[in-house]
């Protein structure tokens, strides 16, 4: 996997180092223009990862970059060889966020069953914007009934890649209505890129949701969301919130990419003071 790191400057204190997840269309670079440079300037080591078939990384065979379990197992050899003994935090984006919670759900489940863990374990995990548990279909249906035009844009948006072919549709869907068209056009150019073959097959992926539930108090999770999504309602981050027995974050003012979008610094500040609780011995 392609893999782009940021080292700390120097830090008082040891913090756990951070590995960044990205979801469908994006890769390791949509963490790198702000994310990772914040973070590694507050005094944590930062990883972010394109998934297979997806950035710079290489294509597996097949028509798809994979499932929750290849997707999920591939960050874990990361982790192992990479990060050695030290706990990382998990920080997971859109469909990056699912893969997260399979990650997450497959450590507590080798614990429950008293055996070795399949994967390393975590300081914690972080969600932002992440599709629910239970999958996509949930915010389907809901857009089909209360929002029937929005359903109509996020399908041709996503499902059609309309958004490829569309600097306006391609903001609406994942930015601020404030995005300069020509950053709106770089990120797009950046996407296209990216995503060189699906990263699920989504029938398949909805028939294996939703992902198991973990054991309580097992590990820190946020919940982070943004109140312009476009794409995650507000019913889906309160079923994330609900399923994690955490109290979910909207972030107002930020759209469906917060880590690229135009108030990018909302979304990482509650993000470092969270983890600045975390670190506290």
């Amino acid at each position: 996997m392609e893999v782009i790191e940021q080292r700390r400057s120097k830090s008082e204190r040891e913090n756990p180092p951070l590995v960044f997840v990205h979801g469908s269309y994006h890769a390791a670079w949509c963490w790198a223009e702000h994310w990772l440079p914040f973070f590694s300037s507050s005094g944590f080591d930062s990883y972010a990862v394109s998934l297979l078939g997806q950035g710079e990384s290489d294509e597996p065979l097949g028509t798809v970059a994979g499932t929750l379990q290849t997707h999920a197992s591939d960050i874990a050899d990361f982790i192992e060889s990479n990060l050695g003994s030290s706990p990382p935090v998990l920080i997971g984006h859109s469909f990056g966020g699912l893969i997260v919670q399979y990650y997450l759900a497959n450590i507590v489940n080798k614990q429950t069953l008293g055996t070795e863990n399949a994967f390393p374990e975590l300081s914690g995990v972080v969600l932002v914007c992440s599709v629910p548990p239970s999958g996509n279909s949930g915010l389907v249906l809901r857009y089909l009934f209360s929002k029937p035009v929005a359903a109509f844009k996020v399908t041709l948006s996503l499902a059609a890649k309309g958004f490829q072919k569309s600097i306006p549709l391609c903001r609406e869907t994942f930015f601020s209505q404030a995005m300069d068209d020509q950053l709106v056009k770089c990120y797009q150019d950046l996407m296209i890129e990216s995503s060189r073959m699906p990263l699920f097959d989504l029938r398949k992926l909805n028939a294996s949701l939703p992902v198991p539930k973990p054991m309580e108090n097992s590990t820190n999770v946020l919940v982070l969301g943004a109140k312009d999504d476009f794409i995650v309602d507000c019913e889906g981050l309160k079923e994330t919130g609900w399923f994690y027995e955490v109290e979910p974050v909207c972030i107002e003012g930020v759209a469906h990419d917060m880590m690229l979008d135009c108030s990018w610094e909302k979304g990482a500040e509650v993000l470092l003071s969270w983890l600045c609780g975390l670190s506290k011995p």
